[in-house]
């Protein structure tokens, strides 16, 4: 009898609740390429340490508000033994800072200029995010601002997941 101990290999939905992310979540990751993909046997696939590992970094990366690619990066840039530490690391997300805690005086603040391209035009990612609801992000918004529509879009698809029967 395994226990989460000493367990080596999960079945997809075992691995999911591991780590506590949906199945669905796992497949996407390893679509993207943030986690390898498993040996294919069928309907016997397993998922090993090496996966709950990196799905536990991806978790803690998430709550630094870092977008997939950044994670995608990090991953491939930390050692077996910086990613084992990373994973095992408080997953507890820090909340971002975007300015005074207080109002600023409107007479003192300047408006942001707007961003131009040099053709004027700003290009945009659109998420369909669930039927009717849309997502739009533009290719010029802050690294924070990407990683917060990331952060929403890994949520609804969560939500999604656990919807279904």
């Amino acid at each position: 009898m395994n226990t989460r101990k000493t367990q080596s290999e999960w079945k997809l939905a075992e691995l999911a609740e591991e780590a506590g992310v949906s199945p669905r979540t796992v497949r996407y990751y390893v679509q993207r390429g943030l986690l390898p993909a498993p040996p294919f046997k069928g309907p016997d696939t397993v998922y090993g340490e090496e996966h709950l590992i990196r799905l536990k970094a991806i978790r803690v990366l998430q709550a630094r508000f870092l977008p997939l690619d950044a994670i995608q990066a990090e991953l491939l840039r930390l050692t077996p033994d910086e990613l084992r530490k990373l994973a095992e690391s408080d997953p507890t997300p820090t909340p971002p800072t975007y300015g005074p805690a207080t109002s600023p005086d409107p007479q003192n603040v300047a408006p942001a200029p707007p961003v131009r391209r040099p053709n004027g035009a700003s290009n945009y990612q659109r998420w369909e995010l669930a039927p009717g609801l849309e997502l739009h992000v533009s290719d010029s918004a802050e690294a924070k601002t990407r990683a917060l529509a990331e952060r929403v879009r890994a949520l609804i698809e969560e939500f999604q997941d656990k919807e279904k029967p």
